[in-house]
């Protein structure tokens, strides 16, 4: 099988574009009937494929992001994307602006064989180092 990493980033980025742009034809193309965006907060917050498109469409608008380093996984029919996001962002009016997580799940159609982002999980890193560095060294191949 192809490398998908350069297939999923291109994706992902016609994604962010779109969402960016307020192109919501390409969103809603890019976007499956089952997606779900959970949010990684105290309480979780969850909306589902049409609470997320019409939020996109004037509620919850980006204004321009960045990707940091990029991990994809080949998992067969789905791929994980996964990045630090920063991301300029308005919710309502209000400035959502700032640093997050973001792990989406990607799975390829059984009749059209198009990618669909069906799973969105955004959330605040952490910025103790010390997280990390524990999981690092827990590492089996250093």
């Amino acid at each position: 099988m192809a490398n998908l990493m350069p297939i999923i980033e291109t994706l992902e980025a016609r994604w962010m574009r779109a969402w960016a742009s307020g192109d919501m034809k390409t969103l809603k193309a890019l976007t499956a009937r089952n997606f779900r965006l959970v949010m990684g907060s105290r309480p979780a917050a969850i909306l589902d494929s049409p609470s997320w498109l019409e939020a996109a469409r004037d509620r919850f608008l980006c204004d321009s992001y960045r990707f940091g380093d990029i991990y994809v996984r080949d998992v067969g029919s789905v791929a994980v994307f996964a990045t630090q996001l920063t991301l300029r962002a308005t919710m309502d009016g209000a400035d959502w602006s700032g640093d997050y997580w973001v792990t989406d799940i990607w799975r390829k159609g059984r009749v059209r064989r198009q990618w669909r982002m069906v799973e969105r999980i955004l959330s605040r890193p952490d910025p103790d180092r010390k997280f990390a560095t524990g999981i690092k060294s827990l590492q089996l191949w250093r």
